[in-house]
């Protein structure tokens, strides 16, 4: 039980870092260029809604994870789901971005609580 709630813990921190960090670090400076997409106010409120919802997705297999009677097929899953994207963004960053490590190990304590 251990690993699956280290696993939600590191989700959450995930999606409250994604939700924070992102904000500050990305959606706010590409809404602040001016190009036609971002004086779109529907455009502008889509790609805002769609990272924070992002985050809200991550907050949910959090809870999925500890939830009593989740079946474990559906952890197992949900942690290699959150492994492979952790890997990829490793990969595909070249570890550069700052979520691959806890998305890698979100995952890792997922599958680990599901096989145990």
């Amino acid at each position: 039980m251990i690993f699956l709630w280290s696993s939600a813990v590191l989700m959450v921190a995930t999606a409250l870092t994604h939700s924070v960090l992102g904000e500050k670090r990305l959606i706010g400076p590409v809404l602040a260029i001016d190009s036609e997409i971002t004086r779109r106010a529907l455009a502008r409120q889509i790609l805002r809604l769609a990272w924070h919802l992002t985050s809200l997705f991550m907050l949910l297999t959090a809870l999925l994870i500890v939830w009593p009677g989740t079946p474990r097929v559906l952890i197992l899953i949900t942690g290699i789901l959150w492994l492979a994207v952790g890997l990829i963004d490793g990969v595909i960053t070249k570890g550069q971005h700052i979520g691959w490590g806890p998305l890698t190990i979100s995952g890792a304590f997922a599958v680990a609580g599901a096989l145990a």
